[in-house]
Protein backbone atom coordinates (compact mmCIF):
# COMPACT_ATOMS: atom_id res chain seq x y z
CA UNK A 1 0.00 0.00 0.00
CA UNK A 2 1.63 3.48 -1.52
CA UNK A 3 2.08 5.69 1.93
CA UNK A 4 0.45 9.35 0.92
CA UNK A 5 1.50 12.49 0.18
CA UNK A 6 0.90 14.50 3.02
CA UNK A 7 0.22 18.65 3.39
CA UNK A 8 -0.64 21.33 5.81
CA UNK A 9 -2.89 24.06 4.80
CA UNK A 10 -2.59 27.56 6.87
CA UNK A 11 -4.69 30.80 6.39
CA UNK A 12 -6.92 32.83 8.56
CA UNK A 13 -9.92 32.24 6.37
CA UNK A 14 -11.91 29.33 7.25
CA UNK A 15 -13.48 30.05 3.48
CA UNK A 16 -10.42 29.98 1.60
CA UNK A 17 -8.69 26.88 3.68
CA UNK A 18 -11.96 24.35 2.43
CA UNK A 19 -11.38 26.03 -1.16
CA UNK A 20 -8.03 25.18 -1.04
CA UNK A 21 -8.74 21.55 -0.01
CA UNK A 22 -11.37 21.02 -1.98
CA UNK A 23 -9.40 21.69 -5.17
CA UNK A 24 -6.26 19.90 -3.90
CA UNK A 25 -8.89 16.76 -3.36
CA UNK A 26 -9.73 16.88 -6.68
CA UNK A 27 -6.30 17.57 -8.40
CA UNK A 28 -4.24 15.36 -6.29
CA UNK A 29 -6.36 12.53 -4.82
CA UNK A 30 -3.31 10.84 -3.38
CA UNK A 31 -2.40 13.94 -1.01
CA UNK A 32 -3.86 13.99 2.30
CA UNK A 33 -4.35 17.15 3.99
CA UNK A 34 -3.75 16.58 7.68
CA UNK A 35 -4.14 19.53 9.19
CA UNK A 36 -5.45 23.59 9.10
CA UNK A 37 -4.09 26.05 11.18
CA UNK A 38 -5.58 30.03 11.63
CA UNK A 39 -2.10 31.65 11.51
CA UNK A 40 1.56 30.79 11.93
CA UNK A 41 1.79 29.91 14.96
CA UNK A 42 -0.79 27.10 14.97
CA UNK A 43 0.66 26.12 11.82
CA UNK A 44 4.35 25.72 13.03
CA UNK A 45 2.60 23.69 15.93
CA UNK A 46 0.40 21.00 13.89
CA UNK A 47 3.42 20.54 11.60
CA UNK A 48 5.89 19.11 14.73
CA UNK A 49 2.99 17.00 15.43
CA UNK A 50 1.87 15.89 11.53
CA UNK A 51 5.10 16.13 10.08
CA UNK A 52 3.71 16.98 6.71
CA UNK A 53 5.77 16.91 3.52
CA UNK A 54 3.79 20.04 1.93
CA UNK A 55 2.96 22.99 3.73
CA UNK A 56 0.80 26.00 2.06
CA UNK A 57 1.07 29.02 4.15
CA UNK A 58 -0.70 32.38 3.71
CA UNK A 59 1.88 35.39 3.37
CA UNK A 60 -0.70 37.44 5.72
CA UNK A 61 -1.62 36.05 8.67
CA UNK A 62 -2.18 37.36 12.61
CA UNK A 63 0.15 37.27 14.99
CA UNK A 64 2.87 35.39 13.42
CA UNK A 65 2.67 35.48 9.90
CA UNK A 66 3.54 32.93 6.86
CA UNK A 67 6.83 33.93 6.51
CA UNK A 68 8.01 33.58 9.75
CA UNK A 69 6.21 29.98 9.97
CA UNK A 70 7.98 29.12 6.76
CA UNK A 71 11.32 30.41 8.45
CA UNK A 72 10.48 28.35 12.15
CA UNK A 73 9.89 25.08 9.91
CA UNK A 74 12.75 25.67 7.46
CA UNK A 75 13.67 23.20 4.86
CA UNK A 76 11.64 20.41 6.11
CA UNK A 77 8.55 20.86 4.07
CA UNK A 78 7.96 22.01 0.16
CA UNK A 79 6.40 25.48 0.70
CA UNK A 80 3.71 27.07 -1.36
CA UNK A 81 2.82 30.53 -0.32
CA UNK A 82 -0.25 32.02 -0.82
CA UNK A 83 -0.73 35.76 -0.65
CA UNK A 84 -2.88 38.47 -2.20
CA UNK A 85 -0.06 40.96 -3.00
CA UNK A 86 0.91 39.43 -6.56
CA UNK A 87 3.00 42.80 -7.57
CA UNK A 88 5.84 42.08 -5.35
CA UNK A 89 5.74 38.62 -4.09
CA UNK A 90 6.22 36.94 -8.03
CA UNK A 91 9.55 38.38 -8.14
CA UNK A 92 10.66 36.88 -5.03
CA UNK A 93 8.90 33.49 -5.89
CA UNK A 94 10.69 33.39 -9.52
CA UNK A 95 13.71 32.65 -7.68
CA UNK A 96 12.46 29.13 -7.77
CA UNK A 97 12.51 28.26 -4.43
CA UNK A 98 9.08 27.64 -4.12
CA UNK A 99 5.97 28.05 -5.40
CA UNK A 100 3.22 30.47 -5.10
CA UNK A 101 -0.71 30.89 -5.25
CA UNK A 102 -2.00 34.47 -6.04
CA UNK A 103 -5.68 34.79 -4.14
CA UNK A 104 -8.40 34.94 -5.35
CA UNK A 105 -6.49 31.42 -7.64
CA UNK A 106 -8.20 29.50 -9.97
CA UNK A 107 -7.98 25.76 -10.46
CA UNK A 108 -6.10 26.11 -13.24
CA UNK A 109 -3.22 28.09 -11.75
CA UNK A 110 -3.63 25.32 -8.85
CA UNK A 111 -3.37 22.66 -11.30
CA UNK A 112 -0.01 23.89 -12.12
CA UNK A 113 1.34 23.95 -8.64
CA UNK A 114 0.38 20.43 -8.05
CA UNK A 115 2.22 19.60 -10.97
CA UNK A 116 5.75 21.20 -9.80
CA UNK A 117 4.84 19.78 -6.81
CA UNK A 118 4.67 16.33 -7.56
CA UNK A 119 7.94 16.69 -10.00
CA UNK A 120 9.87 18.31 -6.96
CA UNK A 121 8.63 15.54 -4.82
CA UNK A 122 10.02 12.83 -7.30
CA UNK A 123 13.29 14.96 -6.68
CA UNK A 124 13.33 15.62 -2.93
CA UNK A 125 10.56 13.54 -1.11
CA UNK A 126 10.84 15.28 2.32
CA UNK A 127 13.51 18.52 2.27
CA UNK A 128 12.61 21.64 0.45
CA UNK A 129 15.20 23.91 -1.77
CA UNK A 130 18.25 25.02 -0.32
CA UNK A 131 17.39 28.34 -1.93
CA UNK A 132 14.04 28.76 0.39
CA UNK A 133 16.10 30.71 2.86
CA UNK A 134 16.99 33.52 0.28
CA UNK A 135 13.51 34.03 -0.44
CA UNK A 136 12.14 33.79 2.94
CA UNK A 137 14.53 36.43 3.79
CA UNK A 138 13.38 38.59 0.95
CA UNK A 139 9.49 38.50 1.39
CA UNK A 140 9.91 39.42 5.07
CA UNK A 141 12.41 42.41 3.92
CA UNK A 142 9.15 43.49 1.18
CA UNK A 143 6.53 42.75 4.11
CA UNK A 144 8.64 44.94 6.32
CA UNK A 145 8.92 47.78 3.95
CA UNK A 146 5.05 47.74 3.06
CA UNK A 147 3.52 46.88 6.31
CA UNK A 148 2.24 49.76 8.45
CA UNK A 149 3.67 49.46 11.94
CA UNK A 150 1.71 47.38 14.13
CA UNK A 151 0.67 48.77 17.94
CA UNK A 152 1.63 46.00 20.10
CA UNK A 153 0.48 45.40 23.67
CA UNK A 154 2.26 47.66 25.95
CA UNK A 155 -0.11 47.22 29.11
CA UNK A 156 -0.96 44.31 30.64
CA UNK A 157 -4.43 44.59 33.18
CA UNK A 158 -4.12 42.62 36.02
CA UNK A 159 -5.97 41.97 39.36
CA UNK A 160 -3.11 42.26 42.32
CA UNK A 161 -5.82 42.13 45.59
CA UNK A 162 -9.02 44.01 45.32
CA UNK A 163 -6.99 46.78 42.99
CA UNK A 164 -6.46 46.33 39.69
CA UNK A 165 -2.36 47.17 38.31
CA UNK A 166 -1.41 48.33 34.68
CA UNK A 167 2.23 46.60 34.32
CA UNK A 168 4.39 48.02 31.90
CA UNK A 169 4.96 44.71 29.24
CA UNK A 170 9.15 45.75 29.32
CA UNK A 171 9.11 44.78 33.26
CA UNK A 172 7.59 41.52 32.75
CA UNK A 173 9.76 38.86 32.84
CA UNK A 174 7.99 35.73 31.37
CA UNK A 175 4.05 34.60 31.18
CA UNK A 176 3.16 31.01 31.83
CA UNK A 177 -0.25 29.35 31.14
CA UNK A 178 -1.93 28.34 34.62
CA UNK A 179 -5.57 26.51 34.02
CA UNK A 180 -7.49 29.14 32.22
CA UNK A 181 -5.35 31.81 33.47
CA UNK A 182 -1.91 33.26 32.54
CA UNK A 183 0.27 34.00 34.98
CA UNK A 184 2.13 37.20 34.70
CA UNK A 185 5.47 37.54 36.32
CA UNK A 186 7.26 40.81 36.06
CA UNK A 187 9.87 43.27 38.26
CA UNK A 188 7.09 43.62 40.68
CA UNK A 189 5.78 39.95 41.69
CA UNK A 190 3.02 38.09 40.30
CA UNK A 191 -0.74 37.97 38.98
CA UNK A 192 -2.93 35.88 37.27
CA UNK A 193 -4.84 37.30 34.42
CA UNK A 194 -7.70 36.21 31.91
CA UNK A 195 -5.98 35.99 28.60
CA UNK A 196 -4.50 32.96 27.25
CA UNK A 197 -1.03 32.35 26.03
CA UNK A 198 -2.51 32.25 22.81
CA UNK A 199 -3.77 36.18 22.64
CA UNK A 200 -0.86 37.06 24.39
CA UNK A 201 1.38 35.42 22.08
CA UNK A 202 -0.28 37.37 19.51
CA UNK A 203 -0.18 41.25 20.69
CA UNK A 204 3.26 41.15 22.07
CA UNK A 205 6.14 42.53 20.23
CA UNK A 206 7.78 39.46 18.59
CA UNK A 207 11.40 41.55 18.87
CA UNK A 208 11.38 41.17 22.58
CA UNK A 209 8.64 38.36 23.51
CA UNK A 210 9.08 34.63 22.36
CA UNK A 211 6.75 31.89 22.95
CA UNK A 212 9.30 29.45 23.78
CA UNK A 213 6.47 26.27 25.15
CA UNK A 214 3.13 26.00 24.15
CA UNK A 215 2.53 27.19 27.92
CA UNK A 216 5.04 29.91 27.89
CA UNK A 217 6.50 33.37 26.81
CA UNK A 218 9.22 34.63 27.45
CA UNK A 219 10.89 38.54 27.19
CA UNK A 220 14.00 38.00 25.38
CA UNK A 221 15.66 40.87 27.40
CA UNK A 222 15.55 39.23 30.57
CA UNK A 223 17.56 36.24 29.26
CA UNK A 224 20.64 35.27 30.55
CA UNK A 225 21.41 32.09 29.38
CA UNK A 226 20.41 28.98 27.16
CA UNK A 227 20.81 25.35 28.24
CA UNK A 228 20.55 22.63 25.54
CA UNK A 229 18.62 19.51 27.05
CA UNK A 230 17.72 16.21 25.24
CA UNK A 231 15.94 15.68 22.07
CA UNK A 232 16.71 18.89 20.67
CA UNK A 233 14.42 20.85 24.10
CA UNK A 234 16.47 23.95 26.05
CA UNK A 235 16.09 25.88 29.22
CA UNK A 236 15.84 29.28 29.82
CA UNK A 237 18.12 31.03 33.01
CA UNK A 238 16.71 34.28 33.31
CA UNK A 239 18.32 37.41 34.92
CA UNK A 240 18.26 37.59 38.70
CA UNK A 241 15.90 35.06 38.83
CA UNK A 242 16.27 31.20 40.09
CA UNK A 243 13.26 29.25 38.17
CA UNK A 244 14.26 27.75 34.83
CA UNK A 245 11.87 27.69 31.91
CA UNK A 246 11.80 25.05 29.70
CA UNK A 247 12.03 25.31 25.51
CA UNK A 248 10.09 22.95 23.56
CA UNK A 249 11.00 21.65 20.08
CA UNK A 250 8.81 23.78 18.34
CA UNK A 251 10.13 26.86 19.76
CA UNK A 252 13.64 25.91 19.62
CA UNK A 253 14.76 27.61 16.33
CA UNK A 254 13.81 30.97 18.04
CA UNK A 255 17.69 30.80 20.06
CA UNK A 256 19.21 29.30 16.70
CA UNK A 257 18.73 32.04 14.97
CA UNK A 258 20.01 35.08 18.23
Amino acid sequence: MTTPTTALIADDEPLLRDHLQAHLARLWPGLQVVAQARNGREAVELFEREQPQIVFLDVHMPGMNGIEAARAIARRALTVFVTAYEQYAVKAFEQGAIDYLVKPFDEARLADTVKRLQERFVQAPVAGSSALDEVIERLSGELRQRGAPRAWLQWIKASVGSSVRLIPVEQVAYLRADEKYTLVVWEGGEALIRKTIRELADELDPETFAQVHRSVIVNLHQVSQVNRGPNETAEIQLKGRREMLPVSRSFVHVFRQM
